[in-house]
């Protein structure tokens, strides 16, 4: 067989797998952002855990142009504010730029999540222990996520995601995470 097979059969197997789970529509899109995810066909996946709760999660959760519904409500929980164990519905765009981002850097370490969702309490504590919090957070909104990796550096994680041309994209090199959200185009260091 040639490699083109081994994916062919690789991804039937998948949408095989999936073809009883429920799907949700998909949202409007990032095209930048989808076109880096091309090249592993319709099928995208997240891979991150948390040093916050000791959770992991490995899914895919788009295939063939719908969001799977399993998948999002496994992304929505881990997502969570961990301090008050809140959730809300993550917004999916910002899972497409981190999926792309992380594709971008090929490697297969999960991302680490430091914040994803935080409710307003706490992100208004956060606000009086750091400068660097602001008061109307993506966060508070489920549109924005910090995240590190050990193999990468803050600065090839900010290119990937500012390379995706969707959100913005803040460097924190002290502290070694990039923040990703799904709001306008923008960067910054903190």
């Amino acid at each position: 067989m040639t490699g083109n097979a081994n994916v062919k059969t690789s991804r039937r197997a998948v949408l095989g797998a999936f073809a009883a789970v429920a799907t949700v529509p998909a949202a409007p899109a990032y095209s930048n952002v989808f076109g880096f995810l091309k090249g592993a066909g319709d099928i995208r996946s997240i891979k991150m855990y948390s040093g916050r709760t000791g959770e992991s999660i490995n899914t895919v959760y788009w295939i063939e142009g719908k969001y799977i519904r399993e998948a999002v409500k496994e992304i929505n929980y881990f997502m969570r504010d961990w301090r008050t164990d809140e959730t809300i519905d993550y917004d999916l765009r910002n899972v497409d730029i981190m999926a792309a981002a992380h594709q971008l850097m090929d490697t297969n370490e999960p991302f680490l999540l430091l914040s994803g969702y935080r409710s307003s309490r706490t992100n208004a504590m956060l606000r009086r222990r750091s400068r660097n919090v602001a008061k109307n957070s993506y966060h508070i909104r489920g549109m924005a996520a910090d995240l590190r990796l050990k193999s990468r550096s803050t600065s090839q994680m900010a290119k990937a995601a500012i390379a995706c041309n969707s959100g913005g994209v803040g460097t924190y090199g002290r502290s070694n995470f990039v923040h990703m959200d799904c709001g306008p185009i923008r960067t910054w260091r903190g």
